[in-house]
């Protein structure tokens, strides 16, 4: 069975071997392969390249220490629910993000306010659209 990895340098992993008498450099791929940040996310993550995963991570740990989950639409921050109320700093994130989806959703939240809501599954086009 494979240890855990550590990460080393940008992008890639070193673990032990499955036979586990050697070290196995590897790149880091997927999810899990850092990304550079745009500028506004690079601010907001306190760093320059992240993998997607920690983006979301970092994203939801504000979301939810700053209470700005709520039931409704355009409800009131009540730290439960499907919504993200937009505060200043998320709105910063907000406002870049321009996308259609696959499925020809469109996602644009360019005029978005402080106090207006997202749906939480429109997090992925805000990393999207925060990552080059």
């Amino acid at each position: 069975m494979k240890s855990v990895g550590v990460v080393i340098g940008k992008g890639y992993i070193i673990y032990r071997s499955f036979s586990c008498k050697e070290l196995v450099v590897a790149e880091l791929k997927g999810l899990k392969k850092p990304v550079k940040l745009k500028a506004d996310m690079a601010e907001f993550c306190g760093v320059g390249q992240l993998p997607r995963t920690e983006i979301t991570k970092k994203l939801w740990d504000y979301i939810k220490g700053k209470k700005l989950q709520t039931r409704s639409a355009n409800g009131k921050p009540e730290n439960a629910g499907k919504y993200i109320v937009a505060d200043a700093k998320l709105l910063k994130l907000f406002k870049n993000t321009n996308s259609t989806s696959k499925s020809g959703n469109l996602t644009d939240l360019r005029n978005m306010q402080e106090g207006d809501t997202i749906d939480m599954m429109q997090m992925a086009a805000v990393v999207s659209a925060n990552v080059e």
